[in-house]
């Protein structure tokens, strides 16, 4: 029976920090690659993702899948031989949740604006 391959992977945060490198099975998911980025997400590091819903992983420009494995998100032309592979991680900002929204909607009724985004 065949070893597993383990991938080293490490994560750029947009200020230009890592998280890992931590070696990972090629069938590990793109989904519980974002599980273990929100829970290693740094503390004192603003904004932080609530869930695997605020990521986004990006290997070689390319939008990884959640579904995906780790071996079918590689791409080889960009790993250097021995090398971990860097994904960039990208944080949705924050949605202004529906109550807020509501209310700007009716402020702007009461001042009687009627703008038009063109």
């Amino acid at each position: 029976m065949a070893a597993e391959e383990l991938i080293e992977v490490k994560f750029r945060l947009a200020d230009g920090t890592d998280i890992g490198p931590s070696k990972y099975s090629s069938v590990t998911t793109v989904g519980s690659l974002k599980e273990k980025i929100v829970s290693q997400w740094p503390k004192d590091k603003e904004n932080g993702p609530k869930s695997i819903n605020d990521l986004k992983l990006i290997n070689a420009g390319k939008i990884l899948e959640n579904n995906k494995t780790l071996a079918e998100s590689r791409s080889p032309v960009s790993e250097i031989p021995g090398g971990a592979i860097t994904m960039l991680v990208v944080v949705r900002p924050p949605t202004a949740d529906k109550n807020s929204e509501k209310l700007q909607d009716g402020e702007r009724k009461k001042s009687g604006c009627s703008c038009t985004i063109l």
